[in-house]
């Protein structure tokens, strides 16, 4: 190992050059950003250095990491400044008691360099990269294998049999470069063969490949076997994975193989076109990160903590997740279930829950600085003029609120309930503590349309108790500057709008409580935007989402939790009925007898972001075929998330007021549209939806008092996960017992996957696989947080730091100093 005496006189002699050459020699250097990248991450990835120092390389770092897009003038200053550096560097040298004594710790800073900075990187594969998340050293260590191969079993070409995948070594007899007739599309064909026999290699579009083979080189190969022109005994490849035996097959060039000979991790991205360059290449960059640092990863975990819990040190389990022993499980590894795999999503839900630990925490620190008076007269007469008397579930969530507003901190509750289960009206009446109390309250929905719908019913109801109720939604007007005038003077009580309420030009008189219909589709930075403009309310966040209990302490777990498990007596449950293309007539003559009966119904089309134009497109000519060929007599609407905010408006006023009897819809109405007289609704392509996400859209029908219908409409063959799914809704309509069968068919990335932060966010854990380890993690994060809160003790000091990079931004943590 040089000594970073020597690593600084190597930096410093292409410099000197520059620096002599004048404009040619600034010009003549090429990749200098990659050499002093990599002479850095040498030097700090096998020494111990006194901070100044460390900081000295690391800016070396940064200032030739966009060396090659400058000017000469730049180029001169950046040369100029960097061998200032060096010289700093140099008569510091003999004072930095510099010890080689094996792996260190690496830096945070240098957990935190750019890919690029990587051995075989490089600034074009690490745009790559990003695509696919991968930006520092640290995400590509937390970029674990989606799957693995065991590519340890070395077949001989005899052995092989057309349709088997196999591990061939084999020396290169021919090698040449074809271009077809017809689509000139250029082929590497290669000819190959070991003692056994011959095996014929083709590669398409990689012409490069001509020149990096060549006659009597050794491969390690692996690959699909075929029977060339249907001759089983004329065997070939395509495409296939391959590694250059640099030393020879007789010579064991192929003991310390990336690719081939061992079990091998598969990386994949979220691009198809990434999907190559993430696998064989990010194998050999893990391959580097894992040899050089590895052994130096900072360990996070407290030693007590990874002791009690009998978890991998880091760097053993980096080493064993990417690159597995040659006899590890592989069914265990491709169920994520090794220890390596623990160690990691341990690690993953520790971070999450001491964040959302210290999160709650800040809450409770805060000084209340509003006061309610809980025994204002406007909650019971606002019950007392409705047509039903409160669940107890209900009452209980109210008694919850009572007691946060009756705190000395604010609240920051969520309320938590099955569609339909009068969340709406909880809400309200915490609302009307707050008008009561001389305070204005503010409801935020996720979209105009529902913002207007809670707007006509609080509107009607609230009126005649005297409370002044505005709507504030996007656009311009005198209407808008009415209600800003209202809002700014406190006039009105209740404020009800979309995200335009935490805008600015939006001035608040006296803000006491702030509820947030549908918390996945706000995210917490919204609620953080209101203390940001001076206020401090009380926080209420609604969700029709179901999630089970020990999921939303995590999912939820910067929120307390109150649950409305009942529902209003009297509801007819929704009768739900799965139809094959085949059964399409049948549907609508149902459909047809609701119409008939003065009712009304939905059709509603998926649109995913994957496939918006077809998806939209299909909705619009759905709605054209309907109105003329199916419901001719009735009228037929469309609304979709691309229509302008008015012209949805307009749908929808005109389907409440019964101007429209058949909406054709998008999943803009999956929440909280309620239009009683809508009693049946089809969902096409129902195999294309979450369950969650068709529990959700059903709530829409049932709101009345007349028998509801959901036609569920899938193709002639639906997949085993499909039939499930659409089974499990047809059986149930408990909105939590849904969400457990759709956590388990689908997992919670895509469950959660509206949110904007949460378990889409978790590197490695999975909520359903790993809900042991969750509550392990969950315990030690809450013990640890009793002895220290701010992780304020030295031997914390690193936990805190990773703990600050991965949740400060998301959360909003505060960096305790």
């Amino acid at each position: 190992m040089d000594s970073l005496k020597e690593i600084i006189v190597r930096i410093a002699r292409p410099l000197e050059y520059a620096n002599r050459s004048g404009t040619h020699g600034l010009s003549a250097l090429k990749d200098l950003g990659r050499f002093v990248s990599q002479q850095v991450l040498t030097v700090l990835g096998h020494s111990v250095h006194p901070p100044r120092v460390e900081a000295d390389l690391l800016h070396l770092v940064h200032l030739f990491s966009d060396y090659e897009t400058l000017g000469p003038d730049l180029r001169g200053r950046r040369i100029a400044e960097a061998r200032a550096v060096l010289d700093r560097l140099l008569r510091t040298v003999e004072e930095a008691a510099t010890s080689s004594c094996g792996p260190v710790k690496l830096a945070h800073r240098l957990w935190e360099l750019p890919i690029q900075y990587v051995r075989g990187v490089g600034p074009k594969k690490a745009e790559v990269l990003a695509r696919a998340g991968i930006h520092t050293i640290e995400d590509a260590v937390w970029s674990l294998p989606w799957r693995y191969e065991d590519r340890t079993q070395v077949r001989s070409i005899g052995s092989l049999l057309p349709g088997q995948e196999a591990v061939v070594a084999v020396e290169i007899r021919s090698v040449k470069l074809t271009v077809t007739a017809r689509q000139r599309r250029k082929l590497v064909e290669a000819t190959a063969a070991d003692e056994t026999g011959r095996l014929d290699l083709v590669w398409f579009n990689q012409a490069y490949l001509a020149e990096t083979f060549r006659a009597g080189q050794h491969l390690m190969l692996f690959g699909l076997v075929k029977a060339r022109s249907g001759r089983w005994t004329h065997l070939q490849m395509e495409n296939p994975a391959f590694e250059i035996l640099e030393g020879g097959e007789e010579a064991g060039g192929h003991r310390d193989l990336v690719h081939m000979g061992r079990i091998v991790p598969i990386y994949h991205g979220r691009e198809t076109k990434t999907r190559m360059m993430l696998g064989d290449r990010i194998r050999a960059i893990m391959k580097v990160l894992v040899d050089h640092y590895a052994d130096g990863a900072v360990d996070a975990l407290p030693a007590e903590i990874a002791r009690g819990r009998r978890l991998m040190a880091f760097g053993e389990a980096i080493k064993a997740v990417h690159f597995p022993a040659a006899d590890a499980n592989l069914d265990d590894l491709n169920r994520g279930r090794t220890m390596a795999h623990r160690r990691f999503a341990f690690e993953d839900f520790f971070l999450l829950e001491l964040a959302l630990g210290q999160k709650r925490e800040s809450v409770k620190r805060e000084a209340r600085s509003l006061a309610y008076n809980l025994e204002t007269p406007l909650p019971r007469r606002f019950l007392a003029s409705l047509p039903f008397r409160l669940t107890e579930a209900q009452l209980r969530v109210l008694q919850d609120i009572h007691r946060d507003l009756a705190s000395p901190h604010p609240m920051n509750r969520l309320i938590q309930g099955d569609v339909g289960c009068g969340k709406t009206v909880v809400a309200t009446v915490a609302m009307l503590v707050a008008v009561g109390s001389g305070l204005q309250a503010a409801l935020m929905a996720p979209t105009e349309i529902l913002a207007e719908q809670h707007y006509l019913n609080l509107h009607g109801l609230l009126e005649p108790l005297g409370v002044t109720c505005v709507l504030l939604v996007g656009g311009r007007g005198k209407k808008r500057e009415a209600a800003l005038a209202a809002i700014a003077d406190g006039s009105a009580g209740i404020v009800i709008g979309t995200h335009a309420l935490i805008q600015q030009g939006v001035r608040f008189h006296r803000l006491g409580l702030a509820v947030i219909d549908e918390q996945h589709k706000f995210g917490v930075l919204q609620r953080a935007i209101l203390k940001e403009k001076g206020y401090a309310p009380d926080v209420l966040v609604m969700t029709a989402t179901p999630i089970p209990r020990t999921l939303a302490l995590t999912v939820y777990g910067d929120l307390d939790l109150s649950v409305i498990d009942a529902m209003p007596p009297g509801r007819t449950p929704i009768r739900t009925l799965l139809f094959a293309e085949g059964q399409r007539s049948r549907a609508y003559r149902l459909i047809e007898d609701e119409l008939a009966q003065g009712r009304q119904a939905y059709v509603v089309f998926p649109l995913v972001a994957e496939s918006e134009k077809v998806d939209l497109q299909a909705a619009i000519t759905g709605a054209e075929r309907l109105q003329q060929e199916v419901f001719s007599k009735w009228k037929v609407g469309l609304i979709h998330g691309r229509m302008k905010a008015e012209q949805k408006d307009r749908a929808m006023a005109d389907f409440k007021a019964g101007r429209i009897q058949v909406l054709v819809a998008t999943t803009v109405i999956e929440v909280g549209i309620d239009v009683s007289n809508a009693t049946v609704m089809l969902i096409e392509h129902a195999d294309r939806f979450g369950l969650a996400q068709l529990h959700q859209l059903r709530g829409r029908v049932g709101r009345g008092a007349h028998q509801s219908y959901c036609f569920l409409m899938g193709p002639p063959r639906l997949s085993e996960e499909a039939r499930r799914r659409l089974e499990a809704l047809v059986k149930s309509h408990d909105g939590f017992v849904m969400a457990e069968e759709d956590l388990r068919i689908r997992g919670p990335g895509e469950f959660f996957g509206t949110r904007q932060w949460g378990p889409s966010d978790l590197r490695v854990a999975n909520l359903i696989r790993d809900a042991k380890i969750l509550e392990e993690a969950r315990e030690e994060a809450t013990r640890l947080l009793e002895r220290d809160p701010d992780l304020a003790r030295p031997e914390h000091t690193e936990l805190k730091a990773v703990l600050l990079r991965r949740w400060q931004q998301k959360l909003e943590l505060a960096a305790v100093p």
